[in-house]
């Protein structure tokens, strides 16, 4: 038996499939975070020079993003909402090296003026990739766009055209693919000042060592329950966010619990997505109750009750107060399931209620603290 053979023993074939399996689940990942990337770069181009140069632009003016969005999202094309359509002109601007990441079959979207234009206005070698920072006609250095658009998902990308400044944008950049990082991982360090922190620093070395150790990294796998992915390939949000089997399942039982309770629940919505500060949010489980006349947001979390849970939660029914909330609605109401082992907690969100009277209303009309509790754990119980 030769040497080849004997190293190829259970344990073996067990390695070769799990390192196949993870580097094809990675290049999946990577090929349809760059098809979005693309798709949203070739949608902010062609909206930018139909505004510089179509014949009918006049006759849109300030109304072009509000009529192209209710054409695009009418037709069933995902996240073209007004907000969307100026973050995606905002994203080719700020990176006109992308045009060399093009293949040439979407390369041949653009007209003939365009890609001169664009080519020639970069500055930037497209016939090689291989260096991660290449020169630009300015003295700034950029990131290649094929090097982008690989390493880093449009959920970064869109967190990096907020950053106005080149040399600060650059430089999370650079971090950001060197580290592999996440996207909350991105937001995190942007927002611990770690450009101006390393500036400061007087070992700088030291300090990009430190803030890479602990740093959370970007998982393949989970790419997939990115806002903007799943609705590119039409996914539901169900079907992706949930965090695992045994709260997707508790979910629904939930659901069918609550509804047959006949305290007046309504249907409304699951994993429901809601924009918050430009960062996406999902409320578990949304009902309308036709007797009180308001929503009733529902959150479960698979751990301990924190005062960061129903933090989270009182924000979301705050959200919905402000903007889901029309004339002859009362204030929205959350309940916060949080389960422990075999122990379930219950606790109720009224934000901004401060009317006693109101409140004990609202509770006397909701399901019972030791009822949900009870249910909650006889599910868990059974093991679903």
């Amino acid at each position: 038996m030769s040497t080849e053979e004997q190293l190829f023993n259970f344990d073996g074939l067990v390695g070769s499939i799990r390192h196949f399996h993870d580097e094809l689940v990675t290049q999946a990942s990577r090929a349809v975070n760059i098809s979005l990337t693309l798709r949203n770069w070739l949608i902010g181009c062609y909206i930018e020079e139909y505004e510089r140069s179509g014949i009918d632009r006049a006759d849109y003016g300030d109304r072009l993003m509000d009529r192209l969005a209710e054409i695009l999202t009418a037709q069933g094309i995902s996240r073209c909402d007004r907000r969307e359509l100026y973050r995606y002109r905002r994203f080719y601007l700020t990176y006109p090296q992308i045009v060399g990441a093009l293949p040439p079959q979407l390369t041949q979207f653009l007209n003939a003026s365009v890609r001169q234009r664009l080519f020639a206005g970069s500055g930037i070698d497209f016939q090689d990739s291989r260096s991660l920072i290449v020169e630009s006609a300015t003295p700034q250095s950029r990131i290649a766009g094929k090097v982008l658009i690989s390493r880093l998902s449009f959920t970064h990308l869109a967190e990096l055209i907020n950053l106005e400044d080149e040399t600060r944008r650059a430089f999370y950049e650079v971090e950001c693919i060197r580290g592999n990082w996440s996207v909350r991982e991105l937001k995190r360090q942007i927002n611990s000042l770690y450009y101006e922190r390393s500036g400061l620093s007087t070992d700088k070395k030291k300090l990009s060592e430190l803030a890479q150790q602990n740093a959370e990294q970007a998982k393949p796998n989970l790419a997939i329950r990115d806002p903007y992915i799943f609705e590119f390939l039409g996914l539901k949000p169900e079907e992706v966010m949930s965090e695992s089997h045994l709260e997707s399942q508790l979910l629904k039982r939930l659901e069918a619990f609550l509804l047959e309770l006949g305290h007046g629940f309504c249907f409304e919505a699951r994993q429901k997505r809601i924009l918050i500060g430009g960062e996406h949010f999902f409320v578990d489980l949304v009902f309308y109750h036709r007797i009180l006349k308001c929503h009733v947001l529902v959150e479960m979390k698979l751990d301990g009750f924190s005062h960061e849970n129903i933090g989270q939660l009182n924000t979301y029914v705050s959200w919905y107060r402000e903007n889901v909330m029309t004339e002859g609605d009362n204030p929205p109401v959350g309940i916060l399931l949080c389960t422990h082992k075999n122990q379930a907690l219950v606790e109720y969100a009224l934000a901004g209620m401060d009317n006693n009277l109101f409140v004990s209303r609202y509770l006397l009309k909701l399901p019972g603290k030791d009822e949900m509790q009870a249910f909650i754990e006889e599910q868990i119980r059974s093991g679903l």
